[in-house]
């Protein structure tokens, strides 16, 4: 059948107007739209955390109380494509003491200055192990009894993680490092960590963590001042830092807040005597957490060679040779932003006189 002149303009627009509908259809129809316009996540990350803290610390015979305001800031960036990743950061730091006043004030950082804080390339072996190398976050748990979280040695690590039965995870750890503290330190540290995480999750809940330090090639350290407390003779230190390490908390939750007791014990096995140590803490809350409260108390002894001096967090006065006491609170405002007020009352082993230390934290994370 011949169509006419018109009825043939009309098919022609017909099937014009139907192959335009048909692919404008294709393009915005929301379920299409939605797979074509999904972006997958980036390979990159920014991370970041500012830190504002605000000291009174009092008690001294010889010597004036301390009053400083410090800030410190670090960021970077993070790629991981799920086999492979890289990190690289820095950090700043500002605060209203000089920088020769660290040493006095048995800091493990300067309190002002810009410096590399992590440089570090990470491989996923397999679902459960990874390899890390670099400068980067120390990777054993620990507590302030041995570590300064905030330290970043330079080496390499392996790690491990997986389920243990149905409920229960295991966790290991093992590496060599350089110690990378201040005054162009150049010791040496090796550790090992085994960790069993019993019913995590539960309202009742456990860990065990049983590790090994080995510290040395601390010549510079002791000429620096670094090992602070610990015994020396001359130039050298009486005893080695051959450090068994043993952590037990249990957890409960209680109307959805959790109740963690710790108890950290230590023995240096490259001392003769003044070897052990123990901190034992009691924490309800997790500021961490937006809009909750924590509130909490630690109860530290340390023997005068138990562990590095130069190597454990610098929150306490003593780092060794001491007992002291910390309550504390914090609050977590939202997601980002925390605050902790902290008071230390310490005394050192042989002495009368308490310091008291007072830290009002204002903190934050991206």
């Amino acid at each position: 059948m011949r169509c006419s002149p018109p009825a043939h303009r009309r098919l022609v627009m017909a099937v014009l107007l139907a192959a335009v509908s048909g692919t404008s259809y294709a393009q915005v129809d929301p379920l299409l739209a939605g797979e074509e316009q999904e972006v997958a996540p980036s390979l990159w990350s920014f991370h970041g955390d500012f830190g504002l803290r605000q000291e009174d610390t009092s008690g001294f015979s010889a010597r004036d109380d301390i009053e400083r305001t410090r800030t410190r800031t670090r960021f970077g960036w993070r790629y991981d494509d799920g086999s492979f990743g890289f990190q690289i950061g820095a950090k700043v730091g500002l605060g209203s003491d000089d920088n020769r006043d660290n040493r006095r004030n048995l800091d493990n950082e300067k309190s002002n200055g810009v410096g590399l804080d992590v440089a570090s390339f990470t491989w996923h072996a397999s679902e459960h192990w990874d390899v890390v190398l670099g400068k980067d976050v120390f990777p054993l748990a620990t507590t302030p009894l041995t570590w300064d979280t905030d330290l970043r040695p330079v080496g390499a690590a392996v790690l491990g993680r997986g389920e243990l039965g149905d409920f229960d995870r295991w966790t290991f750890v093992a590496g060599s490092w350089r110690g990378d503290h201040l005054y162009d330190d150049d010791s040496r540290i090796q550790a090992l960590q085994a960790g069993w995480q019993w019913r995590p999750g539960a309202p009742f809940s456990g860990e065990l963590l049983l590790g090994y330090f080995d510290i040395d090639h601390l010549d510079r350290a002791v000429r620096e001042g670094l090992t602070r407390t610990n015994r020396r003779l001359g130039d050298s230190l009486v005893s080695d830092y051959r450090i068994a390490n043993l952590q037990g908390a249990l957890t409960w939750l209680i109307d959805e807040e959790p109740l963690t007791a710790r108890l950290d014990l230590v023995r240096n096995l490259g001392a003769d005597d003044l070897r052990d140590g123990a901190r034992f803490s009691v924490i309800y809350g997790d500021s961490r957490v937006a809009n909750s409260l924590e509130l909490a108390v630690a109860f530290q002894r340390i023997g005068r060679d138990a562990v590095s001096a130069a190597f454990n967090q610098d929150d306490w006065w003593f780092h060794s040779a001491a007992r002291g006491v910390m309550p504390w609170i914090a609050y977590g405002i939202n997601d980002t932003w925390r605050v902790q007020l902290s008071y230390f009352r310490e005394r050192l082993d042989g002495a009368d006189e308490h310091i008291n230390r007072t830290l009002l934290d204002i903190m934050a994370r991206w």
